[in-house]
């Protein structure tokens, strides 16, 4: 049987004002037969945390160009983005680089 899986997600550089400037989201993600992937993952994101303005953070099933996503301090383009598999203990860090005038 899978147990849930606790996961720590942070929000950084005004990537936090479009979730209630809520920088720091620890969550349980609901058991599923396969393992989490960052796909699953910002779908979660977008239905669960999100609260205004989705198409600030996401574009189509990704982040958009812009949001900077580290797990475990590394980017995620090295890590295979979209197809990468959570970890236990992984740290999930999105940081917007965009700033408005």
């Amino acid at each position: 049987s899978k147990i849930s899986v606790f996961r720590c997600f942070y929000f950084r550089g005004g990537a936090e004002l479009l979730f209630d400037g809520v920088k720091k989201h620890r969550v349980t993600l609901p058991c599923q037969p396969e393992p989490w992937d960052i796909r699953n993952l910002l779908k979660w994101i977008k239905q669960n945390l999100l609260k205004e303005r989705p198409e600030l953070f996401m574009q189509g099933e990704s982040v958009r160009p812009g949001i900077l996503v580290l797990i475990n301090d590394a980017d995620w383009e090295l890590m295979g983005e979209l197809d990468y598999k959570l970890q236990d203990q992984d740290n999930v860090l999105f940081i917007s680089t965009l700033h408005g005038g």
